[in-house]
């Protein structure tokens, strides 16, 4: 019996793009298409199980399900006999990034039309999954606010930091309004709310850009998870319940040097500028006290090895430091083409080979052999037992580990 039982099963998670907005071109983008996982679901999930992970997220599609407020949910059977053949638990991510084309996402129809999908989603998905369940209402609150409402790229293609600041809080409110409709169903259903962790610098020669840079990251990154934790305007009724998990997001391009218009430049490896990720999570840790998991992160092409290794040492400097870090999501399970130009980003546990007219799953050999060592680190399992919820993850073995090996944050972790 685990001496301090995790959240998860085990302390790996993985996921699978499934983004679908109304693109700057006016197209509907589905990345479950693209990236073939309609069409492998069942291999997907197989690859998850022989890896040792065994959660992953999963998208709803929420623009394709729901026709004027009638939702039929059919199409995501086949992942979810996939994932019941393979023991994989999901978290359902029932918003990433699109919404049915009759909604204005500033409209309170919007926040019912949301709270009634996310109801019918939990009546659908529940008997169909073993429990425990987990759901992400909207995914990335606050890059959506960025990308839809101040940059143009996706619906509502607005372009101002005014509307970027109102979609986020109409988000906040539909975010809200789900998490209570899926509790009417399931008070035990858990959630984990998933945004960006990032930190903005002034360029050197610009001390006059030093404060936007400093609200940026001190007060826009949190304003989603403060307003869903209550923090900030409490009338839009979030609690440190409704917060629940908190999931941050961590890539290379987190820390960035500010730009006035259009988004900010990554901060280049080695910069003296680059703060600890541990100290980082350490911010979100002191600010709301839930527990956390790295809701995403991965490094790019021959780099993700590398990566997952100085992610791993942030991560356990943090669980050292008495963080309740319950897991790091490898995020994507599948490569993924990048938005704008389609190309393959290269940062999947597995990589894309074009076949025929196929896309082949090919692992990365040394990305899942760093994670094996990790795994070993951590005194878990490489491959799934055939209930892996019945010996969920020992976080004591993550805590004395991270003692173990003496970890310490490092400025040069990127």
């Amino acid at each position: 019996m685990a001496r301090h039982p995790g959240i998860f099963p085990t302390f790996f998670l993985s996921g699978f793009e499934c983004s679908n907005f109304l693109w700057k071109d006016g197209a509907r983008r589905n990345l479950v298409s693209e990236t073939g996982h309609d069409c492998h679901a069942p291999e997907d999930y197989r690859i998850l199980s022989s890896l040792g992970i065994a959660v992953a997220r999963e998208g709803i599609p929420w623009p394709l399900v729901d026709r004027d407020g009638a939702c039929d949910f059919s199409m995501i059977d086949p992942y979810i006999e996939a994932m019941n053949a393979s023991k994989i638990l999901p978290i359902w991510d029932l918003c990433h990034y699109g919404y049915p084309d009759d909604l204005d996402p500033f409209s309170d129809a919007f926040v019912d039309r949301f709270a009634q999908y996310c109801r019918a989603a939990a009546h659908y998905v529940m008997p169909k999954v073993r429990g425990p369940h987990f759901f992400t209402p909207i995914n990335e609150i606050t890059f959506f606010s960025f990308c839809a409402g101040e940059w143009g790229w996706a619906a509502p293609y607005r372009c101002s930091r005014e509307d970027r600041a109102r979609l986020l809080k109409a988000l906040c409110r539909a975010a809200i309004a789900g998490v209570r409709a899926i509790r009417e169903v399931d008070p035990e259903a858990r959630m984990v709310h998933i945004d960006p962790l990032v930190r903005v610098v002034a360029p050197r020669d610009r001390p006059d850009q030093v404060e936007a840079a400093r609200y940026e990251t001190h007060v826009d990154t949190f304003l989603a998870w403060d307003i869903l934790c209550g923090r900030e305007l409490p009338e839009y009724g979030g609690s440190p319940e409704i917060l629940d998990i908190v999931g941050a997001n961590v890539y290379s391009f987190g820390q960035m040097e500010y730009r006035e218009n259009g988004p900010h430049a990554p901060l280049p490896p080695g910069d003296e500028r680059i703060a600890p990720l541990c100290d980082m999570l350490d911010t979100v840790w002191q600010r709301y006290r839930r527990p956390m998991i790295i809701g995403e992160t991965s490094g790019l092409g021959q780099g993700r090895p590398d990566w997952l290794r100085d992610v791993m040492g942030e991560s356990l400097a943090a669980v050292r430091r008495g963080m309740d870090l319950q897991g790091v999501c490898l995020f994507p399970a599948v490569d993924m083409p990048d938005w704008h130009t389609g190309e393959w980003v290269g940062n999947g546990i597995c990589d894309l080979h074009e076949d025929n007219g196929d896309l082949r799953r090919v692992p990365n050999q040394a990305y899942v052999n760093e994670l094996r060592r990790w795994q070993k680190e951590l005194n878990r399992v490489t491959s799934l037992d055939e209930d892996p919820s019945s010996d969920p993850v020992d976080l004591q073995d993550v805590v004395d580990a991270a003692h173990r090996l003496n970890m310490q944050p490092d400025k040069d972790w990127a």
